[in-house]
């Protein structure tokens, strides 16, 4: 992957390309999902990544609308679309941080032009993600789709007008 060679910088620089999900990307797009959770949410018990594998790599990958990052050929991360709900966004470990997750998440909200998307409260590297990406939360529940005990926070961008028009007034008084 180019994050990894010595013209890394030069590719950094430069947004990388988006295009929609082939199936010959499944291995790869499932790879990339792997080891991001596995970085992403370390609280989650291993087991459990491992048997989502075949979900993603079956159903997910597959059965949404999902658009790949691409540094020529090869994909560094994807993004998941359901109708406006992000199922998921994942970007190679060895290329987070060049901008390629803000690449996706601004080629999604120019499709959808709402966005909504759920995550664990735990991975605070990915909640301040979409805080500056202008996300705020609107709901919180505290079991995951397992029913384990790991909070999940719903996010949306745009903030609902109400809630603005309500914080520009409570920040005045």
């Amino acid at each position: 992957m180019y994050c990894v060679t010595p013209s890394s910088a030069a590719m950094a620089s430069s947004a990388p390309d988006i295009r929609p999900y082939r199936a010959e990307d499944n291995a790869t797009l499932v790879d990339i999902w792997h080891r991001a959770s596995s970085v992403a949410h370390d609280f989650l018990p291993a087991e459990l990544l491992v048997a989502q594998k075949k979900l993603v790599s079956e159903k997910y990958l597959p059965e949404t609308e999902t658009w790949v990052a691409v540094d020529g050929e090869t994909p560094v991360g994807f993004i998941g679309l359901i109708d406006s709900f992000i199922g998921g966004l994942f970007v190679s470990p060895d290329c987070q941080g060049g901008g390629i997750g803000s690449t996706l998440l601004d080629h999604a909200f120019r499709l959808k032009g709402h966005l909504l998307l759920e995550v664990y409260a735990a991975n605070t590297r990915a909640l301040s993600f979409y805080r500056r990406h202008g996300f705020c939360g609107i709901k919180r529940r505290q079991t995951d789709d397992n029913g384990l005990p790991f909070p999940l926070i719903m996010m949306q961008k745009p903030v609902p007008t109400t809630w603005q028009r309500s914080e520009i007034g409570a920040a005045r008084n």
